[in-house]
């Protein structure tokens, strides 16, 4: 059974669901004893006040447990400038992440898996040789470094001779690691939220609850001398929820998390995240389909912000702007919305998904302002495509793993708050729709051009919300709805899930997304009904 979406632009949204954890690397594995534990183990249905003996490490990880040294690193980054290149840089990652699934009242799976290499790229103008190795030996790495130098054919480049250790604010302080919290720990809330869910309608017939968490050391050394080592945490606990009402069937779901830890999972978040899963399965049931062709659309605050990411957000990336593949790749200084409109990429909100300390290239977590006063002001840069636009990078250097080479992508992206209050926004709409929630669709980066599901929304009727609407998908063109938001409300709204990732590149990363209510003066509704 599917969970949440991981939008791929230029393609169809897949997701992440069983499946998606049967493949498994030589470096990885399924904690067998931890499964059967998981089907057997009956755990009290109240989380108690566990006591958790393991603080957070410090720095220095990957060389006391992997003997990483700075002596081996410049050896390496030495190998990778061999043959000319301008730039080098190692990335090194070693990742926990675990799975709890509770479905037909039943803890019935739990895996873990294990990630750990390196990732060794020379860069040289704006080609990229990259190599990566499971192996952190001296020999697999030296060889890893060859590969990735081979991108350059001249006389070899230097390395730094020392390291200058990166200094940063630190966005999702972590006190507890997941690893040492024990499974016992975690059964409760997944029960828990399976008893909540049941307990709020019986119109309630299956509950499947999924716990995730991460901890991701990542380390990175560069050839001009700049060593970044940050701890960054990731969970999330998701509710998918199937009623029955007179022989009809309907689903939803919902989910909470970020860069969180264990601590944040709540009794309170337990009880909002039972009541949003089923209010939202519920609501399906009295949903009838709107009228098709264009109209109005106000799209609501919160998650409907992944409309911004994709439809917009992809398209002020600076590699799709440096080949010119945006529409936006000409528009630097230029009124791409209207004066109330302000966009910012930002990897400094505390606990965010997209948050980070850091980006892959050890560049430090910013904001960055993408749009101001209606005015395109910068696009989302990485070394490569700061260097081609003569500006400093914006920390949106990043990538799925060590196996994979950076490129420019959003971290946490949003539009600001607007003078109007949301019901002023709606009135203004007339006659149209109301967009809760989106999902499954398909983004075309370089016209802008897209499609999306209306998984959650309401019919707006006489500048009021009216009954609630399903099957139906909007489309639309990402810079022209970006220039006919006509209306903005003061109602922002982060999104907080932690479920789902962005891919680009066919590599997945997590990003956060939010927005206000805002009005659409005109977007294409695909529905059935004339």
């Amino acid at each position: 059974m599917p969970l949440f979406p991981i939008i791929r632009p230029e393609g169809r949204a897949i997701h992440i669901g069983e499946d998606s954890m049967k493949s498994v690397s030589r470096r990885s594995f399924i904690k067998s004893g931890a499964a059967a534990a998981a089907a057997t183990v009956a755990a009290p249905l109240l989380v108690r006040n566990w006591a958790f003996p393991a603080p957070a490490a410090e720095a220095g990880t990957f060389e006391s447990g992997f003997g990483v040294t700075d002596a081996l690193c410049r050896k390496v980054l030495a190998e990778a400038m061999s043959r000319g290149g301008d730039f080098a840089d190692l990335f090194f990652e070693h990742t926990i992440s675990n799975f709890l699934i509770l479905e037909d009242g039943k803890v019935n799976r739990a895996a873990s898996d294990i990630a750990l290499g390196v990732g060794i790229r020379t860069v040289k103008g704006d080609q990229v040789g990259y190599g990566f190795t499971q192996e952190l030996s001296e020999k697999s790495m030296l060889a890893a470094a060859a590969t990735a130098a081979t991108i350059a054919d001249s006389s070899g480049g230097s390395a730094a001779v020392a390291f200058v250790p990166l200094k940063t604010k630190n966005y999702y302080p972590v006190r507890t690691l997941f690893s040492a919290v024990p499974l016992e720990a975690k059964l409760p809330l997944v029960q828990k939220v399976n008893e909540r869910c049941f307990a709020l309608s019986d119109l309630v017939r299956k509950v499947r609850i999924v716990f995730h968490d991460q901890q991701k050391r990542i380390l990175v050394l560069t050839s001009d001398g700049l060593k970044a080592e940050d701890l960054q945490p990731r969970s999330y606990l998701a509710a998918t929820v199937v009623a029955e009402k007179n022989g009809k069937f309907e689903r939803a779901g919902w989910n909470y998390g970020g860069r969180r830890e264990f601590s944040y999972y709540t009794p309170e978040v337990v009880d909002k995240l039972s009541r949003t899963a089923v209010e939202r399965t519920l609501i399906l049931f009295d949903a009838v389909q709107p009228p098709a062709g264009a109209m109005p659309v106000v799209l609501g605050p919160g998650v409907s912000g992944i409309l911004l990411h994709e439809a917009i957000g992809h398209g002020m990336e600076a590699d799709f702007n440096r080949k010119k593949t945006s529409t936006y790749s000409t528009m630097i200084g230029q009124k791409v919305a209207e004066p109330f409109v302000n966009i910012f990429d930002d990897g400094t909100v505390p606990h965010l998904l997209g948050s980070i300390n850091f980006d892959d290239e050890g560049t430090p977590g910013q904001k960055t302002a993408l749009v101001e006063n209606g005015i395109l002001t910068s696009y989302m840069h990485d070394r490569i495509s700061s260097k081609f636009y003569g500006v400093k990078p914006t920390g949106n250097g990043r990538r799925e793993s060590y196996q994979h080479y950076v490129v420019p992508r959003m971290r946490n992206t949003y539009m600001t708050a607007g003078p109007a209050s949301p019901e002023d926004v709606i009135k203004a709409a007339g006659r149209g729709i109301y967009v809760q929630d989106v999902s499954n669709g398909q983004v075309k980066i370089g016209e802008g051009d897209f499609a999306f599901y209306v998984s959650q929304g309401r019919m707006i009727e006489d500048g009021r919300l009216g009954a609630p609407i399903k099957d139906v998908n909007i489309m639309g063109n990402g810079p022209k709805m970006l220039a006919n938001i006509t209306m903005l409300a003061g109602d922002f709204e982060f999104n907080e899930g932690g479920a789902g990732a962005c891919g680009k590149a066919g590599q997945a990363a997590p990003c956060g997304f939010g927005q206000p209510s805002c009005l659409v003066k005109s977007l294409t509704v695909g529905g059935t009904r004339g």
